[in-house]
């Protein structure tokens, strides 16, 4: 495996949503997520990590070593069983197995699935692996206006009638012949939101890579799917989905000392709020009529203020941070 990366991170990623439903509450009829106090729509860590599993599958072709373990519509024993026959000792089943054989399971986990190592993964649920602390993760989005959910009506030219004593394709042809065209249509309804700009706050522990193995090619492809990931999610649904902007703060240190600046890399030279926070480092203001709801990306502008970040870090932002940053 590759070395694990050497520096703390953390980032802004701004993403928005025109005409569809970024990520639907299934608790709520899949509704568009909003805080019920302010409106402001949400959108879940778990959908944006699917996002980045999903484009890693597709630029990598699921193999091994950017397989994802938490892949759609599969059992996440399958791989973990896998993992006990593949290391030392094989799988034995219906037993528990020792401390040293779960160990060398989730490290054979980490060495083999991207989500693993980035992410992090409970791996305890059948044949054990243990559980792995991620070095990557992502707060809630948030919409950085009120967001207006809709529910619009639409019409289905088509019916999925289970037709009772039907027993062959004739069977269906004769019944539709049979139906007023007025019964051969329904209704339905689809929820979104005009538009919304949203802002997901970032993190990559260097100090939890060392235990994944999360390395700088696996930095690098994380950046690559954040700023790719919706060009390759489209759906109805989802509407226009686009990835606005991407700024990374990397804690590079700032003592003479190489061993003490190694140290201050791994360990931070800011508190991430500092970095984080909007107003301090970015800034984002409303564009054009502000009494206006927003409808386009244009109607903001982002700003990042580079003279005020602290000392001891860099500032990369969007594709530069696929130059070897």
């Amino acid at each position: 495996m590759s070395e694990p990366i050497a520096n703390r991170w953390e980032f802004l990623y701004f993403f928005d949503c025109e005409n569809g439903n970024p990520n639907g509450d299934p608790d709520a009829g899949n509704a568009p997520r909003i805080d019920p106090e302010d409106l402001h729509g949400l959108v879940s860590d778990v959908a944006l990590k699917r996002r980045v599993r999903n484009y890693v599958q597709a630029a990598r072709d699921n193999t091994m070593p950017y397989a994802i373990f938490v892949e759609h519509a599969t059992n996440l024993n399958r791989p973990i069983t896998r993992a006990h026959e593949e290391t030392e000792g094989g799988f034995t089943p219906g037993k528990g197995a020792p401390k040293s054989k779960v160990e060398k399971a989730r490290r054979w986990m980490c060495e083999h699935f991207y989500d693993v190592r980035t992410f992090g993964a409970v791996m305890s649920t059948g044949p054990n692996a243990g559980q792995v602390r991620g070095p990557v993760q992502f707060s809630f989005a948030r919409s950085l206006d009120p967001v207006l959910p809709m529910d619009v009506s639409i019409t289905r030219m088509a019916v999925a009638e289970d037709v009772r004593g039907a027993k062959s394709s004739e069977d269906l042809a004769k019944w539709e012949a049979e139906q007023p065209e007025d019964k051969l249509r329904t209704m339905g309804r689809k929820a979104l939101i005009p538009y919304g700009l949203y802002v997901a706050k970032g993190f990559i522990s260097a100090h939890l890579a060392r235990g994944t193995g999360f390395s700088d090619e696996d930095l690098r492809l994380l950046w690559e799917a954040l700023l790719n990931m919706y060009d390759h999610d489209r759906s109805a649904s989802k509407g226009m989905m686009s990835c606005r902007k991407l700024v990374a703060f990397k804690h590079v240190g700032t003592d003479s000392d190489p061993e003490q600046r190694a140290r201050q890399a791994v360990l931070g030279c800011a508190p991430a709020h500092e970095l984080l926070d909007l107003g301090k480092i970015v800034e984002v203001e409303r564009a054009g009529d502000p009494e206006k709801p927003p409808r386009k990306f244009e109607d903001y502008s982002i700003e990042v203020h580079r003279d005020r970040v602290p000392a001891g870090i860099e500032v990369y932002e969007d594709y530069a941070l696929l130059n070897g940053a």
